[in-house]
């Protein structure tokens, strides 16, 4: 299920982006399997401190900059497609050689000025010094890597549309999670610096919604002028460790959770009365209790302390009530525009049997229903169906179920029983599709497969599994986090005949 990480250092996304953080590490791995013949192999040897011209070719999978010295992979973070640069040897390894700027030699003509005066040192974004018309170009590049390194499929006759991007691009974040930390007796919030465990103080972040950024400025307020104590993760001393803020974007409902290490929160009432006092639009006050040493944000205890437990969000005709842990979209106005696309792909005429794998709390499903004969939704999470039955109730949704557990259970039994989907509709986490899962669709074989997807390396490797059986009939990538290297896409596969 989607879990909320505690370091956002590839992009702001955690999930928080939506089912949870990339893993730097594997990803970066991934994106680099196509350079062939390692630093040691091409009789060259690269040593950390060198410097080396290179002229960069491409953006990575995690937006750094692609070249190419003696034939050997460089990555850079930073540099463009098309400039020429000196790059200083960071790190060596078999494969690639990660660098830094030392000059810009030439420039790209997209390369612009960052607004954020931490944009360097946060690496929440990574390409902010990229015009926002070239950063739509870029993404569908990397959906086009990904099809190339993970799939044997002819690319160039592919319909791999243009990048679905924002009229503005900037705040559209409808939640943050910022590490609370102390410095010379000051309160900070913030997110860990790339690659470090530096807090970086964020006052104003340009891709947050101005509401959560108010809010977690006046919460950090009253936990300086109240005194409380702060967690410090190195002695593992101290109470509140996050602030978390999300509004509704549509419905200008705010919720404030506080994560901290205990239940017992000194002087509470205090901390109550002056957050509604401060911020008179709050709708909801929650804590929950976190006191392991670990990287997910949120503990398994949570509580309200005051208003409601939830805030209501709308996307389209359909409303949601979002609690503290729930997931939900992190740009609505983009969520909007992909789950459009996934019901033009899907081609509902009214009689469909329609499955939503992976359903959480049964968005995708819903907002198909008013073209669907019947919608059929899983997950393992047993609160997510409890979430997502409350939704189709709402909603007057009748014909819509859920159950837990996985599709892998799920559709088996249901073919038996003589009910087979027509559609499949899949958003599945940044790791993918579950090859048991993949194996139950070729069994299966819904005549449409619509794959919403996070991560075009993924997509690409459940492509190829199910390349024998499907067609893919075209890609439509969305960007729903500007400025940074992430990249959705809905893929529509058609069984072959």
């Amino acid at each position: 299920m989607k879990k909320e990480y505690r370091t956002n250092k590839q992009s702001h996304s955690s999930s928080d982006f939506k089912k949870g953080n990339p893993a730097p590490a594997k990803n970066r791995q991934g994106s680099r399997q196509k350079a062939q013949g390692g630093s040691q192999q091409q009789g060259v040897k690269i040593e950390p401190g060198q410097t080396m011209p290179l002229t960069i070719k491409r953006l990575g999978i995690n937006g750094e900059g692609v070249g190419y010295f003696k034939r050997q992979v460089v990555f850079v973070p930073g540099a463009l497609p098309g400039e020429e640069v000196v790059a200083e040897v960071t790190k060596v390894l078999p494969k690639y050689s990660e660098a830094k700027v030392k000059k810009v030699r030439k420039p790209s003509e997209h390369r612009v000025t960052p607004v954020c005066p931490v944009y360097e040192e946060c690496g929440g974004c990574q390409l902010q010094h990229l015009h926002y018309s070239q950063q739509l170009k870029e993404k569908r590049d990397i959906v086009i890597q990904s099809l190339e390194r993970h799939t044997k499929l002819d690319v160039s006759k592919l319909d791999i549309r243009d990048t679905i991007g924002m009229e503005n691009p900037w705040g559209y974040r409808n939640k943050s999670q910022f590490q609370v930390g102390e410095k010379a007796g000051k309160v900070l919030a913030g997110l860990y610096g790339l690659n470090t465990h530096n807090l970086i103080n964020i006052e104003q972040c340009a891709v947050q919604h101005p509401a959560t950024s108010k809010a977690t400025e006046v919460v950090k307020g009253i936990l300086q002028d109240l005194r409380i104590p702060i967690y410090n993760e190195k002695t593992g001393k101290g109470l509140v460790r996050t602030i978390v803020a999300r509004t509704g974007i549509q419905t200008g409902e705010l919720q404030i959770v506080l994560i901290t290490t205990k239940k017992e929160l000194p002087k509470k009432e205090l901390i109550i009365q002056e957050t509604k006092k401060r911020l008179p639009e709050l709708t909801s006050i929650v804590q929950n209790v976190n006191g392991q040493k670990t990287s997910l944000i949120f503990g398994e205890e949570t509580q309200t302390l005051e208003g409601k437990d939830f805030i209501q969000e709308t996307l389209g005709d359909l409303q949601f009530e979002l609690s503290a842990r729930t997931f939900f979209q992190l740009n609505p106005e983009q969520t909007v525009k992909l789950y459009d696309e996934a019901k033009k792909a899907a081609g509902l005429t009214g009689k469909e049997k329609v499955v939503d794998a992976y359903c959480g709390v049964g968005t995708i499903g819903l907002w198909l229903s008013g073209d669907a004969g019947e919608i059929r939704g899983m997950d393992v999470i047993p609160e997510s169906i409890e979430n997502a039955r409350k939704n189709a109730a709402r909603h007057g949704v009748k014909h819509a179920r859920y159950e837990v557990g996985k599709a892998e259970q799920w559709l088996p039994k249901w073919a038996k029983e003589g009910w087979r989907p027509d559609v499949i509709v899949v958003d599945p986490p940044r790791v993918g599709c579950d090859a048991e899962f993949l194996n139950t669709v070729l069994k299966v074989k819904p005549q449409k497969f619509v794959y919403i997807s996070c991560n075009p390396s993924t997509l690409a490797k459940d492509i190829n599994t199910l390349g024998k059986h499907y067609k893919v009939e075209y890609i439509q990538p969305v960007d729903m986090f500007p400025h940074t290297s992430q990249v959705e896409s809905c893929a529509l596969l058609v069984r072959r005949t």
